[in-house]
């Protein structure tokens, strides 16, 4: 009877393969199985032996791959076919990496599961544009939200931004209008400074910066495309380089 593998949810961070952990790294270059998504990069595949299995489960806006379900039903039966499966993850597994739905799946089979924590998108993003995400003189509370999700519209944000506090929104860029129109309506002022970051931690990456009433226009403007996170608050806007940005669009 072969024994059951071991589902390994692995962060990959937020991109550059020196942002991995070592356990992650010393996983990736072990694994026969490597289950990955589409922001995995080539530099990080480039660490897996030569005759491991590579899996692309890529996911962009409305066209999957493959559906989750059937993701997680993939890796239940890599891992009961006796082998061990490294799940790798942009960022970390369970911030919005739906890590929680396969550990879950997995669990309800009866088969084990490791959780490698990565450094998040958000974090990634916020370290390598310089925006620190908390400020004692700024920010003493920082929120996550998805921007791209069933029910926005009715999704309470209320007191998730304003002063003293950073809202990180992920998935936002296809949603930039509906996200500043909420915000506002929730009483948020238009002026408060934002930052969009795009390919995070990575050379093409751009760190655009702007107003909360002028964001919509900012994303369009600049052809932002995913994978972008949106950073609300005054942490945004506390060096020269984006207070003369700010300064220059309230001008406008």
């Amino acid at each position: 009877m072969k024994q059951t593998g071991t589902i390994y949810l692995v962060g990959a961070g937020p991109g550059p393969v020196d942002l991995l952990t070592l356990r992650a790294a010393r996983l990736i270059e072990r694994a026969r199985v490597i289950v990955h998504d589409g922001l995995i990069g080539p530099d990080i595949l480039g660490l897996a032996r030569a005759d491991a299995r590579l899996i692309s489960v890529a996911k962009q806006r409305a066209r999957h791959t493959l559906p989750q379900d059937d993701i997680n039903a993939l890796l239940v039966r890599e891992a009961l076919a006796g082998r061990d499966v490294v799940r790798l993850k942009g960022g970390d597994p369970f911030i919005f990496g739906r890590g929680g739905e396969e550990a879950e799946t997995a669990r309800a089979a009866g088969v084990p599961v490791e959780v490698v924590p990565g450094i998040s998108a958000a974090n990634g993003a916020a370290a390598a544009s310089g925006i620190a995400l908390t400020h004692r003189d700024a920010s003493s509370i920082v929120s996550f939200v998805a921007g791209q999700c069933k029910g926005l519209a009715q999704q309470d944000w209320s007191g998730l931004a304003g002063k003293g506090r950073t809202l990180v929104i992920y998935m936002g860029v296809s949603t930039a209008a509906q996200i500043a129109d909420k915000l506002m309506a929730d009483g948020l002022a238009p002026d408060m400074p934002v930052a969009v970051i795009e390919n995070a931690a990575r050379p093409e990456m751009r760190v655009l910066r702007g107003l909360l009433a002028g964001l919509p226009e900012l994303v369009e403007r600049e052809a932002v495309k995913s994978p972008a996170l949106i950073v609300i608050g005054e942490v945004t806007a506390r060096d020269n380089i984006a207070i003369a940005a700010l300064a220059k669009e309230a001008a406008e």
